[in-house]
C-alpha cells in the first residue's frame, strides 16, 4: 500500500484496506489467528486422502496437540488469566468490566453469534465461493447482479427524509465506530502463492473477489472484478470466527481507542490536566483540531495534494475517512479537554490522571444518554420500548459482546448518505459549490483550510438525510464511486457489504427472521405481504430463488419501516436487541448505581448534542430537537436557550468518597 502511495497510484481497494488494516495489539492478535488458520488448513489438506467429506481437523486432533498448535502460533495469548485492580473506572480494553468473565466486552475478541455461523465446508469457505453450488435448492447470485437489480437507481428519483437530519445519519456512523471494526487480515497474498489478490480474480484465501455479472451498466470486462479481502479470523479451533478490534461497549472508546497504547499516545501528559493531545500546527479558529497521524504516506497527504495535509489521529482508525465524521471527531475530542478543563478549575487538588478519567466517564455517559433518549427512540420507532425496556440495574449474565449480525445490521445508515457534502455559512446559507461525496473521502485538508468544522455541522443540523425507499436504497456515490481515485475504478458498498456477510457466515434472511420470531416468507406471495411490494419480492426471489438464501443486509435493508422509525422490522430486532445487551450488560452504565452519585445523574440527564456544539465551536445558534429535520430558522435557537451542564456535582469528590461508591457497586445484586 505505501509502495502504491508513494507511485500515486492508489486503487480504491488499496483505500478502503488502508482503513481495515489492524493496528497495534489488534495487530498481534490477528497474526495468530491467522497463523492457527493457516496451519489447520495445512493439516486439513494432508488428511483429506485419509478422512472422506467435509470434517474440522481440530477433531482430529488431541488435546495435547491442539494445545501446542494454540502456543507455536501465539493463540495461546487470548486465554492468559486477566487479573482485575479494583477501579471505579474503566479499563481502555474493556476488560475486567464483567467481573465474573473479565475478557467478555473486550477488544480483540471474536465477535458473537446469536446463531451458528452457515459455511460451505462447515468451517470457514463462505457461501458463494464454489462456482454453481445450491443452497435450498437455488446457486447464489452474484453481489454485484444484486447490487444492479435491486439496490440501482436513477439518480433524478432521489429523495430527501422530511423527518430527519443530516446529523441522525452521522451519529449512527460515529457510535458503530464506537462499537465494532473488523479488520482485513494483513495477508494480501494466498499462503505460499504468487497471486496478488489486487490484480488477480481467483479465489484464494484471503482472497474473495466480487465478481462482475454480465450487462453490468459500468463495468464491462466480465474477467474483471472488485478486490476483496476476507475479514481477519479470531483465534478459534473451531469454526471461523471474526474478531472486534474495539470494545463492544458505549463508552467513548472512539474519542479514546481501545487498547492501551493508543490511549496513551492520545494524551497530553506534558500539561498534566488530564488533556488529550491537539495539533500543534493549526487550529479552528482558535479552537483545537486533533493531531496528525504519524503517518508519512497516507491517503489524506494525497487527496491533499500540494497542502501537505495527514489523516488525524483518533480513537478509531476511520476518524478521516468521512469529512463529517471527521467533525464529529474533532467535536469530542474538543468536549473532553473542555470538561478537563472545568474539573481542574472546580478541583485544582486532582491529578493529571484523576481529570483525565472524570472527564472520560462524563463524556462516555454523554454519548450513551444521546444515543439511548434521542436517537435510537427515532431510529426503532414504536417497538423502542418493547425492545430496549426501561433500565432495571446492570446484569452479569448478559452477553454484552457485539455480534457478529449487528456489524451487518447496522450498516442501514449506508442508505441515509446523499450523494453530496454540504456547508452552510454563518447564516446557514449553502457554500458552493457542494461536494461531491466520491470526492471527500480522506479530504480532511478542506476542514483545515476551507473554514474548519463549523460549516459541516450546521449543514449536519439544518439539511436531511437521504430517505431509505425500496425504489431508492443506496445513492450512485456510494455504489460506483465509492473511493474512486481519477480514471480508476470505484467501488460497490452495497456489493461490498454483501459479500461480508457471506465472508462472515452469516445465515440468510428467513433464519434471522424465525430468531427474532417474525413470519418466515416461501414465495412472492407471502414474501411480497412481508416487503408490501410484490414486484420487488418477485425481482428478489429472481436473483435468490428462495427468501432462505437472501443476504441478510439487503433483505433487513428492503423491508418497509416500522411505524415513526427508519429500519424494518427484522432490521429493528436486531438493532434493538444489541444495544439492550450492550446496555444490561455494561458495569459502567451510567444510571447503574454507584457509578455516578444522584446528583451527578440528575445533571448528566441535562446533556444535548446541541450543547456540546454551542460549547465547543462558533456556532451560536443550533437545532433544539438536532435528529429531527429542521429548516433553518424554523427549529433553531440561540445557545443561551440550551441548557447547560452543571458539573458543580463533581465538586471535591475525594478518593474515600470515591472508594464509597465503588464498594457500593461492588455489593449491588445483578439484575434477575
Amino acid at each position: 500500500i505505501k509502495k502504491n502511495m508513494q507511485n500515486n497510484a492508489l486503487s480504491p481497494a488499496e483505500l478502503l484496506r488502508y482503513f481495515k488494516q489492524p493496528v497495534e495489539g489488534t495487530r498481534a492478535a490477528v497474526r495468530a489467528a491467522d497463523y492457527l488458520q493457516t496451519t489447520l488448513s495445512l493439516l486439513k489438506e494432508r488428511l483429506r486422502w485419509a478422512v472422506r467429506g467435509d470434517f474440522n481437523v481440530t477433531d482430529l486432533l488431541t488435546p495435547a496437540q491442539v494445545e501446542m498448535i494454540f502456543k507455536a502460533t501465539g493463540c495461546d495469548q487470548q486465554d492468559k488469566k486477566i487479573n482485575c485492580a479494583s477501579s471505579g473506572y474503566r479499563t481502555i480494553t474493556g476488560e475486567c468490566n464483567n467481573r465474573r468473565n473479565p475478557s467478555l466486552g473486550a477488544s480483540n475478541r471474536a465477535l458473537a453469534r446469536w446463531l451458528p455461523a452457515e459455511y460451505e465446508d462447515g468451517v470457514s469457505v463462505p457461501r458463494g465461493w464454489t462456482e454453481g453450488r445450491r443452497f435450498s435448492g437455488f446457486p447464489l447470485p452474484l453481489v454485484r447482479q444484486v447490487s444492479n437489480e435491486i439496490v440501482r437507481f436513477p439518480p433524478e428519483q432521489l429523495r430527501m427524509d422530511q423527518q430527519r437530519s443530516l446529523m441522525f445519519m452521522q451519529w449512527g456512523q460515529f457510535i458503530d465506530h464506537d462499537l465494532d471494526f473488523s479488520p482485513e487480515t494483513p495477508a494480501r497474498v494466498p499462503f505460499g502463492g504468487e497471486t496478488d489478490c489486487d490484480t488477480s480474480c481467483a479465489k484464494k484465501p484471503p482472497c474473495f473477489p466480487i465478481q462482475i455479472p454480465p450487462n453490468d451498466p459500468r463495468i464491462t470486462d466480465r474477467r474483471d472484478c472488485l478486490p476483496f479481502f476476507r475479514s481477519a479470523p479470531a483465534c478459534s479451533q473451531a469454526v471461523r470466527e471474526q474478531i472486534n478490534a474495539l470494545t463492544s461497549f458505549l463508552d467513548g472508546s472512539v474519542v479514546y481507542g481501545s487498547e492501551v497504547a493508543v490511549a496513551e499516545r492520545l494524551r497530553d501528559r506534558s500539561s498534566q490536566r488530564g488533556l488529550l493531545a491537539v495539533n500543534q500546527n493549526f487550529t479552528d479558529r482558535g479552537r483545537a483540531y486533533m493531531p496528525f497521524g504519524p503517518m508519512r504516506k497516507e491517503p489524506c497527504l494525497k487527496a491533499s495534494g500540494a497542502a501537505r495535509i495527514p489523516c488525524f489521529l483518533a480513537g478509531d482508525t476511520r476518524a478521516s475517512e468521512m469529512l463529517e465524521l471527521a467533525c464529529m471527531h474533532t467535536l469530542f475530542m474538543r468536549e473532553h479537554n473542555r470538561l478537563a478543563g472545568k474539573l481542574k478549575s472546580i478541583n485544582p487538588h486532582w491529578n493529571d490522571e484523576r481529570l483525565y478519567q472524570e472527564a472520560r466517564k462524563i463524556l462516555g455517559a454523554t454519548i450513551q444518554i444521546i444515543t439511548y433518549r434521542d436517537y435510537l427512540p427515532l431510529l426503532l420507532g414504536h417497538r423502542f420500548r418493547k425492545l430496549i425496556p426501561r433500565y432495571q440495574g446492570y446484569n452479569e449474565s448478559v452477553d454484552s459482546r457485539i455480534s457478529n449480525v449487528f456489524t451487518l445490521a447496522f450498516r442501514f445508515a449506508h442508505a441515509s448518505v446523499p450523494p453530496t457534502v454540504g456547508r452552510l455559512d454563518e447564516n446557514y446559507r449553502p457554500i458552493t459549490p457542494e461536494i461531491q461525496l466520491r470526492t471527500s473521502f480522506f479530504a480532511v485538508w478542506r476542514i483545515i483550510q476551507e473554514g474548519g468544522i463549523d460549516p459541516y455541522l450546521r449543514s449536519l443540523m439544518a439539511n436531511q438525510a437521504k430517505l431509505m425507499t425500496q425504489q431508492q436504497m443506496v445513492v450512485g456515490e456510494l455504489r460506483d464511486r465509492l473511493f474512486e481515485q481519477v480514471e480508476r475504478i470505484g467501488f460497490d458498498l452495497a456489493a461490498l457489504n454483501m459479500q461480508r456477510g457471506r465472508d462472515h457466515g452469516l445465515p440468510g434472511y428467513n433464519s434471522w427472521r424465525q430468531f427474532c420470531g417474525l413470519s418466515q416468507p416461501s414465495g412472492v406471495k407471502s414474501f411480497g405481504q412481508v416487503l408490501r411490494n410484490r414486484d420487488l419480492a418477485r425481482r428478489f426471489l429472481q436473483l435468490y430463488g428462495t427468501p432462505k438464501n437472501i443476504d441478510i443486509w439487503i433483505g433487513a435493508l428492503a423491508e418497509p419501516f416500522v411505524n415513526g422509525g427508519r429500519v424494518g422490522p427484522l432490521m429493528a430486532c436486531l438493532i434493538g436487541t444489541q444495544f439492550r445487551n450492550i446496555r444490561d450488560g455494561d458495569r459502567f452504565w451510567w444510571q447503574n448505581p454507584g457509578v455516578f452519585t444522584p446528583r451527578q445523574r440528575c445533571s448528566l440527564a441535562k446533556i444535548s448534542l446541541s450543547r456540546i456544539i454551542c460549547d465547543n465551536t462558533h456556532i451560536t445558534k443550533v437545532s433544539r430537537n438536532i435528529f429531527w429535520a429542521n429548516r433553518y430558522p424554523h427549529g433553531f435557537v440561540s445557545c443561551s436557550r440550551i441548557p447547560k451542564l452543571d458539573l458543580r456535582p463533581w465538586k471535591s469528590v475525594s478518593a474515600k468518597e470515591q472508594g464509597m461508591i465503588y464498594k457500593q457497586q461492588q455489593v449491588l445484586p445483578a439484575d434477575p
